[in-house]
């Protein structure tokens, strides 16, 4: 028998171990998804129970504080740019030829009347960075086994939910399923991914659906046309003077 001594500081160490574990799967799963650098295509379906309209972006990343995001269509969207500079997020509208900085409050409104918030898309806070973890469970979803992952936001962290789960493949760190709260505990959005594949030499969902809790029959779907990893962009790409540029 262990001496009680041995057993009350193993007590101690396993739960710092088991969040420790939380956050490395966290951050694989991130960096798969990210890489030091991207590019991608990739088309929004809005879906409403009686009406359906598409968007088609580009974008190019760089590690975790630098973004660009260009709507490509509709015409009457063509050329909007979101730009992220670490904590800060910008946003150029062609029409009146305006560049916008975005306050943190907008962060948790819908992007373009999709189902996805500003956050979602241009990501201000990181899963990573932002978030204590920590293995509450596991699943199988889609015959993956997978790890289900408590994600709280740090005192010092302005996010958008007030708590996160995520469910991440066991082998491949691949997120499967999230569900998200507000500060209330109350489910706002579900994000399922589908479609796995090899993209940009590594194995991805290729589309993704987000489904608001509140409302029936809407859904917003996300999928991926191209994806390319690890190509040098300059940080002088990511600046507002280059956002009316972008074709």
């Amino acid at each position: 028998m262990l001496p009680l001594r041995i057993i009350w500081l193993l007590s101690l160490i396993a739960p710092a171990t088991f969040a420790q574990d939380a956050t490395a799967i966290i951050r694989k799963a991130d960096e798969r998804a990210k890489g030091k650098s991207s590019f991608a295509t990739f088309t929004i379906q809005v879906i409403r129970p009686n009406w359906k309209r598409e968007i088609k972006m580009k974008s190019w990343t760089k590690g975790n504080d630098l973004a660009m995001l260009l709507v490509t269509s509709p015409v009457k969207d063509k050329g909007i740019v979101y730009l992220k500079r670490k904590k800060e997020v910008w946003n150029w509208i062609p029409s009146i030829e305006r560049t916008i900085k975005l306050p943190p409050s907008m962060m948790s409104q819908s992007w373009m009347g999709t189902d996805f918030t500003n956050d979602d898309l241009v990501k201000e806070a990181s899963i990573a960075e932002d978030y204590r973890h920590s293995i509450v469970g596991d699943s199988v979803i889609d015959e993956r086994d997978s790890y289900k992952i408590l994600l709280l936001p740090k005192p010092e962290s302005a996010v958008v939910w007030g708590k996160v789960l995520m469910w991440v493949d066991k082998k491949d760190n691949i997120i499967m399923y999230a569900e998200y709260y507000d500060e209330d505990g109350g489910m706002v959005n579900s994000l399922r991914t589908y479609d796995i594949k090899m993209l940009g030499g590594r194995l991805l969902p290729a589309r993704m659906e987000m489904i608001p809790a509140a409302k029936k029959n809407n859904k917003t779907v996300f999928i991926y046309n191209e994806l390319q990893f690890d190509k040098p962009i300059d940080d002088n790409f990511f600046t507002s003077q280059n956002m009316p540029r972008l074709q």
